[in-house]
């Protein structure tokens, strides 16, 4: 019996390789963060991951329940016979089921103990790192920072969002102490010491309300370290003393601690008797930290138009009363002929530059074809750069797109004939359809469409000139944030599955058109898919001729 319970134990049901001819999932380990499409796998990882770990948990508690039942075994009989030792062990049977127990029985409990009944789960999870979708230690930190993003971007109180709270609407379950430090170590790394402070007050926080956490990866003094620390890189030298001088009550022989309290107490004092600042002296005597750091990502943006982005993503700032009068709705048919049976719906969202919304301009059925196509080529989205004209991601674009051809399916021609239709230009000097879905956070800070003067290497590969005009189509709804909003002119379009946007680039000159410098706010929830159709100027000079005046500010008299 022992030796059929033994078997049991030491070989669980092991469902790995079903679910490998079941599922046939591609490992693709690099930075699912940057689209939402790839961070739906993650759910299918996790569900299985949680399987795998109840059947471990399973096998480890069957072979604890046996034991207990064995040892409860051995101590009745122990205790029976502790009774009158001589008159148990006279007895034959006795003395024969003592030896027993303390030779091949002893000995099969003993090889239970020893024999690691989880091992072939853990195999399991070996395997499932060759089929199935993981993160990276970048897409964790991309998680964080995106979280950071929406958190300045929409203005979100650090205690609203650890309560799963995103402008008041509860869509999530709480965040625990473990989880802010994490944040909080995350923008430690990347030289954020302004979000550490915040996610680490609030790791301290939730610290205090879960006395009886056994599973807290981290001490109070930890998180007074990195609190210390940073607070001191804000300038706040009085304040970082103070948490070191804490720390060190928790931990008296710390080392870094003790080399920074010094230096903070002679930076105070130099502060105090107004002498020269730290630095001045020559000194190397500076505070330190081994906490790990990596280079973070500059800002692309000034401050004056960063606080007009926030207004727009956050919809504080919009268009006067006077720009809203001028504008208008109606029904166009753009002198094409098949649009007399069905003329486009536009909308105008500004008269000058001239930007307009065309609705239904693409069908769900589309979407769900370009979207069916796109995703199995979905790339890291890349941004050109300006001095070397090459091709590079940045933190400041976080998507994934993919490229289709309008000769691949009926579908994209029709779409690519619409947009035709919609905007009068020629379609042979357009690229190709770009499909994107954003990710955490998704966004693209301030830029412009076309290539400006000194960008000479921009496009050059495809001779075909600058950048005449722009077609967004947006493929879903978002229930908030994700706008495109143009920094310019306060002008902010918020995405509706099946509308499109259009607007032009250049002025008739070819000039760049400064105005429609626009943006992609963060996505704050749901998930955003559009659509692009840049059209170049190429096969354009009789579809846009040049006026006879001057349309730009640059020769305005």
């Amino acid at each position: 019996m022992l030796e059929q319970r033994e078997q049991r134990i030491m070989k669980p049901k092991i469902l790995f390789s079903l679910y490998l001819f079941l599922c046939c999932i591609k490992t693709i380990n690099a930075e699912v963060y940057t689209a939402l499409a790839e961070m739906e796998e993650l759910l299918e990882t996790e569900a299985v991951l949680i399987s795998n770990l109840e059947g471990f948990i399973r096998v480890q508690q069957d072979k604890l329940d046996y034991l207990k039942t064995k040892m409860q075994e051995y101590q009745r009989e122990h205790e029976e016979a502790a009774t009158d030792i001589s008159v148990y062990v006279s007895n034959p049977i006795n003395a024969y089921l003592l030896t027993k127990r303390l030779t091949t029985d002893w000995r099969q409990v003993e090889n239970l103990m020893a024999h690691d009944v989880g091992i072939d789960f853990l195999d399991n999870i070996t395997n499932y790192r060759n089929v199935l979708k993981f993160p990276s230690d970048e897409d964790l930190n991309g998680a964080a920072v995106a979280l950071m993003r929406l958190q300045d971007t929409y203005n979100l109180d650090t205690s609203s969002v650890a309560r799963g709270e995103l402008n008041g609407i509860q869509y999530s379950t709480e965040m625990s102490s473990d989880d802010c430090f994490e944040l909080g170590r995350q923008s430690y790394v990347n030289h954020d010491y302004y979000h550490t402070v915040l996610w680490m007050k609030e790791a301290m926080s939730r610290m205090r309300e879960e006395p009886n956490n056994r599973t807290q990866s981290f001490t109070k003094a930890d998180v007074l370290e990195y609190l210390a620390f940073s607070t001191y890189k804000q300038g706040n030298v009085e304040t970082a003393l103070l948490m070191t001088n804490e720390l060190l009550q928790l931990i008296p022989n710390h080392e870094r601690a003790n080399g920074n309290k010094v230096y903070y107490e002679k930076e105070l004092k130099e502060i105090t008797m107004k002498k020269r600042v730290k630095g001045d002296d020559g000194s190397d005597d500076t505070p330190k930290s081994d906490l790990p750091i990596s280079k973070a990502e500059p800002a692309v943006f000034d401050y004056s138009e960063r606080k007009t982005y926030e207004l727009l993503c956050q919809g504080k700032l919009k268009p006067t009363s006077a720009q809203l009068r001028s504008l208008s709705c109606r029904y166009v048919t753009n002198e094409v002929p098949f649009l007399k049976i069905g003329p486009f719906k536009l909308e105008e969202a500004s008269k000058d530059p001239y930007i307009v919304i065309y609705h239904d301009a693409m069908y769900d059925s589309e979407i769900e074809i370009v979207k069916r196509m796109a995703k199995p080529r979905f790339r890291r989205a890349t941004v050109q750069n300006a001095i070397t004209g090459e091709l590079e991601t940045a933190n400041y674009r976080i998507s994934k797109s993919a490229w289709l051809k309008t000769e691949e399916h009926s579908i994209i021609a029709n779409i690519v004939q619409r947009t035709e239709d919609m905007t009068g230009l020629d379609m042979l000097s357009a690229e190709e359809l770009q499909v994107v879905n954003y990710g955490i956070g998704g966004h693209y800070e301030p830029h412009f469409d076309f290539a400006r003067r000194e960008e000479v290497k921009a496009f050059q590969g495809l001779n075909t000139g600058n950048r005449i005009a722009t077609v967004l189509f947006y493929m879903s709804d978002v229930e908030q944030g994700g706008a495109t909003v143009f920094t310019a002119i306060n002008i902010a379009l918020r995405p509706r599955k099946g509308t499109a946007a259009f607007w032009f680039n250049l002025h008739k000159s070819g000039e760049g058109d400064y105005r429609t410098r626009h943006a992609a706010c963060p996505v704050l929830t749901g998930s955003k898919w559009v659509s692009n159709k840049w059209i170049h100027e190429r096969r354009q000079e009789f579809r846009r001729p040049c006026g006879l005046e001057p349309d730009h500010g640059e020769f305005a008299i």
